[in-house]
């Protein structure tokens, strides 16, 4: 499968989002993201328990499918989008 061609402004905004999620201190945000949304993620089955020392996640098969059509849907560029944005 071909990598999708993906709206890196619409990306860097989600990311911007989600990181405010735990602002601190003014302006300062943890590089993680917010276990509250993790903890969401699990009770609906869509990661593995996130609790525990590891610095990553697992996705559950669900989860995998999900994330990958949810990049699709709100990242991925239509060529008939006028609102396309470029790099």
């Amino acid at each position: 499968m071909a990598e999708p061609d993906l709206d890196t402004g619409k990306l860097d905004d989600a990311a911007l989002a989600i990181l405010s999620l735990t602002l601190h201190d003014g302006n300062r945000v943890w590089k993680g993201i917010d276990w509250s949304i993790t903890d969401r993620l699990h009770a609906k089955g869509l990661i593995h328990d996130p609790i525990g020392k590891a610095k990553s996640l697992a996705l559950t098969e669900v989860g995998l499918a999900r994330a990958e059509a949810a990049l699709a849907e709100l990242f991925v560029k239509r060529s008939n989008d006028p609102k396309r944005s470029e790099p």
